[in-house]
């Protein structure tokens, strides 16, 4: 994560390292790397009023002439759509498309947990971890990230997994576990990027953006914490159904609207071991390409 060295990460399909590409990269770069970059990130990137006026772009008819290329760019597979590619009325239509119900299985077993999202994540059995990743001098503020020391501390030893949607992703989002899920409450914040780029620089942007809290109660896992985080041209998160209500795990609970984004999934001490490859990579700096549904632990 050090300026200007590539974004890798590990494909767990392939078993390679990769190289991400990078939806504007070159934008990312001048913005978070360049003096006059951050005084326009200061000033305008950050706020919701960047973010609503590029969203509605992204909602306009004309904006559907950037998905053909979108998807011979970044190789998105039309046959895992649910709709046709030419059925889809904006941009942002095709941004949080539908998959078919065979596209994403559902890892079996009620002590093993899924990956809320597709997307590149980073995994650890103890919070405490992420300082050894992240810049020095940077350590993760769960009072704030929670709004509260009453909420965060049942999970300061707890495991974390960060998944990192980029704009080329299937962008719903889905429950890890089973349980009784609470409402989401919404913790106003700004909307800086979460790209490595970014948070590289800046770990305090998981507390600072704008995010949405909730939980799962579940007798093998415990309280699962969720968080849903919006982000540079994400200015809105929408939810499925009405909360509160029992939920399935890798059912559906909501998407983000254009942009990159993140959830934040926390366990409690000792209720989760996380997979071998997300730890193992994640002690390294790199993030781990896995898919909604997918294994990403199993209770002790």
């Amino acid at each position: 994560m050090v300026e200007k060295t590539p974004v890798e990460y590990f494909d767990r399909y392939s078993g390679e390292i990769r190289r991400e590409k990078i939806y504007g990269e070159r934008w990312l770069r001048w913005i978070y790397e360049k003096p006059l970059g951050r005084l326009m990130l200061w000033t305008l990137v950050r706020t919701s009023l960047f973010s609503k006026w590029y969203g509605y772009r992204m909602k306009t008819s004309a904006s559907r002439a950037r998905i053909e290329p979108f998807i011979n760019e970044f190789g998105i597979d039309p046959e895992e759509l649910e709709d046709s590619v030419s059925s889809f009325a904006s941009f942002n239509d095709f941004f949080i498309r539908r998959l078919k119900s065979t596209a994403r299985p559902i890892c079996t077993g009620e002590k093993t947990a899924v990956f809320p999202a597709d997307g590149r994540h980073l995994g650890f059995n103890d919070v405490s971890q992420l300082k050894l990743v992240f810049a020095k001098g940077q350590s993760f503020d769960l009072s704030r990230l929670f709004g509260s020391m009453e909420d965060a501390e049942p999970y300061q030893e707890g495991a974390l997994l960060i998944s990192r949607l980029c704009p080329v992703d299937y962008h719903r989002f889905h429950f890890p576990v089973s349980g009784n899920a609470t409402k989401p409450t919404l913790i106003n914040g700004w909307l800086y990027s979460v790209n490595p780029i970014a948070l590289g620089r800046n770990l305090s942007i998981l507390w600072e953006n704008k995010r949405y809290l909730s939980f799962v109660d579940d007798k093998i896992f415990g309280r699962v914490a969720s968080f849903e985080i919006g982000a540079t041209c994400v200015g809105s998160v929408s939810y499925c159904g009405s909360l509160p209500r029992r939920v399935s795990k890798g059912e559906e609970k909501g998407w983000f609207n254009f942009g990159g984004s993140m959830t934040l999934t926390f366990f409690q001490k000792n209720r989760i071991r996380l997979s071998e490859d997300l730890l193992f990579h994640s002690r390294e700096g790199r993030e781990t390409y896995a898919k909604m549904g997918d294994a990403m632990g199993r209770a002790p």
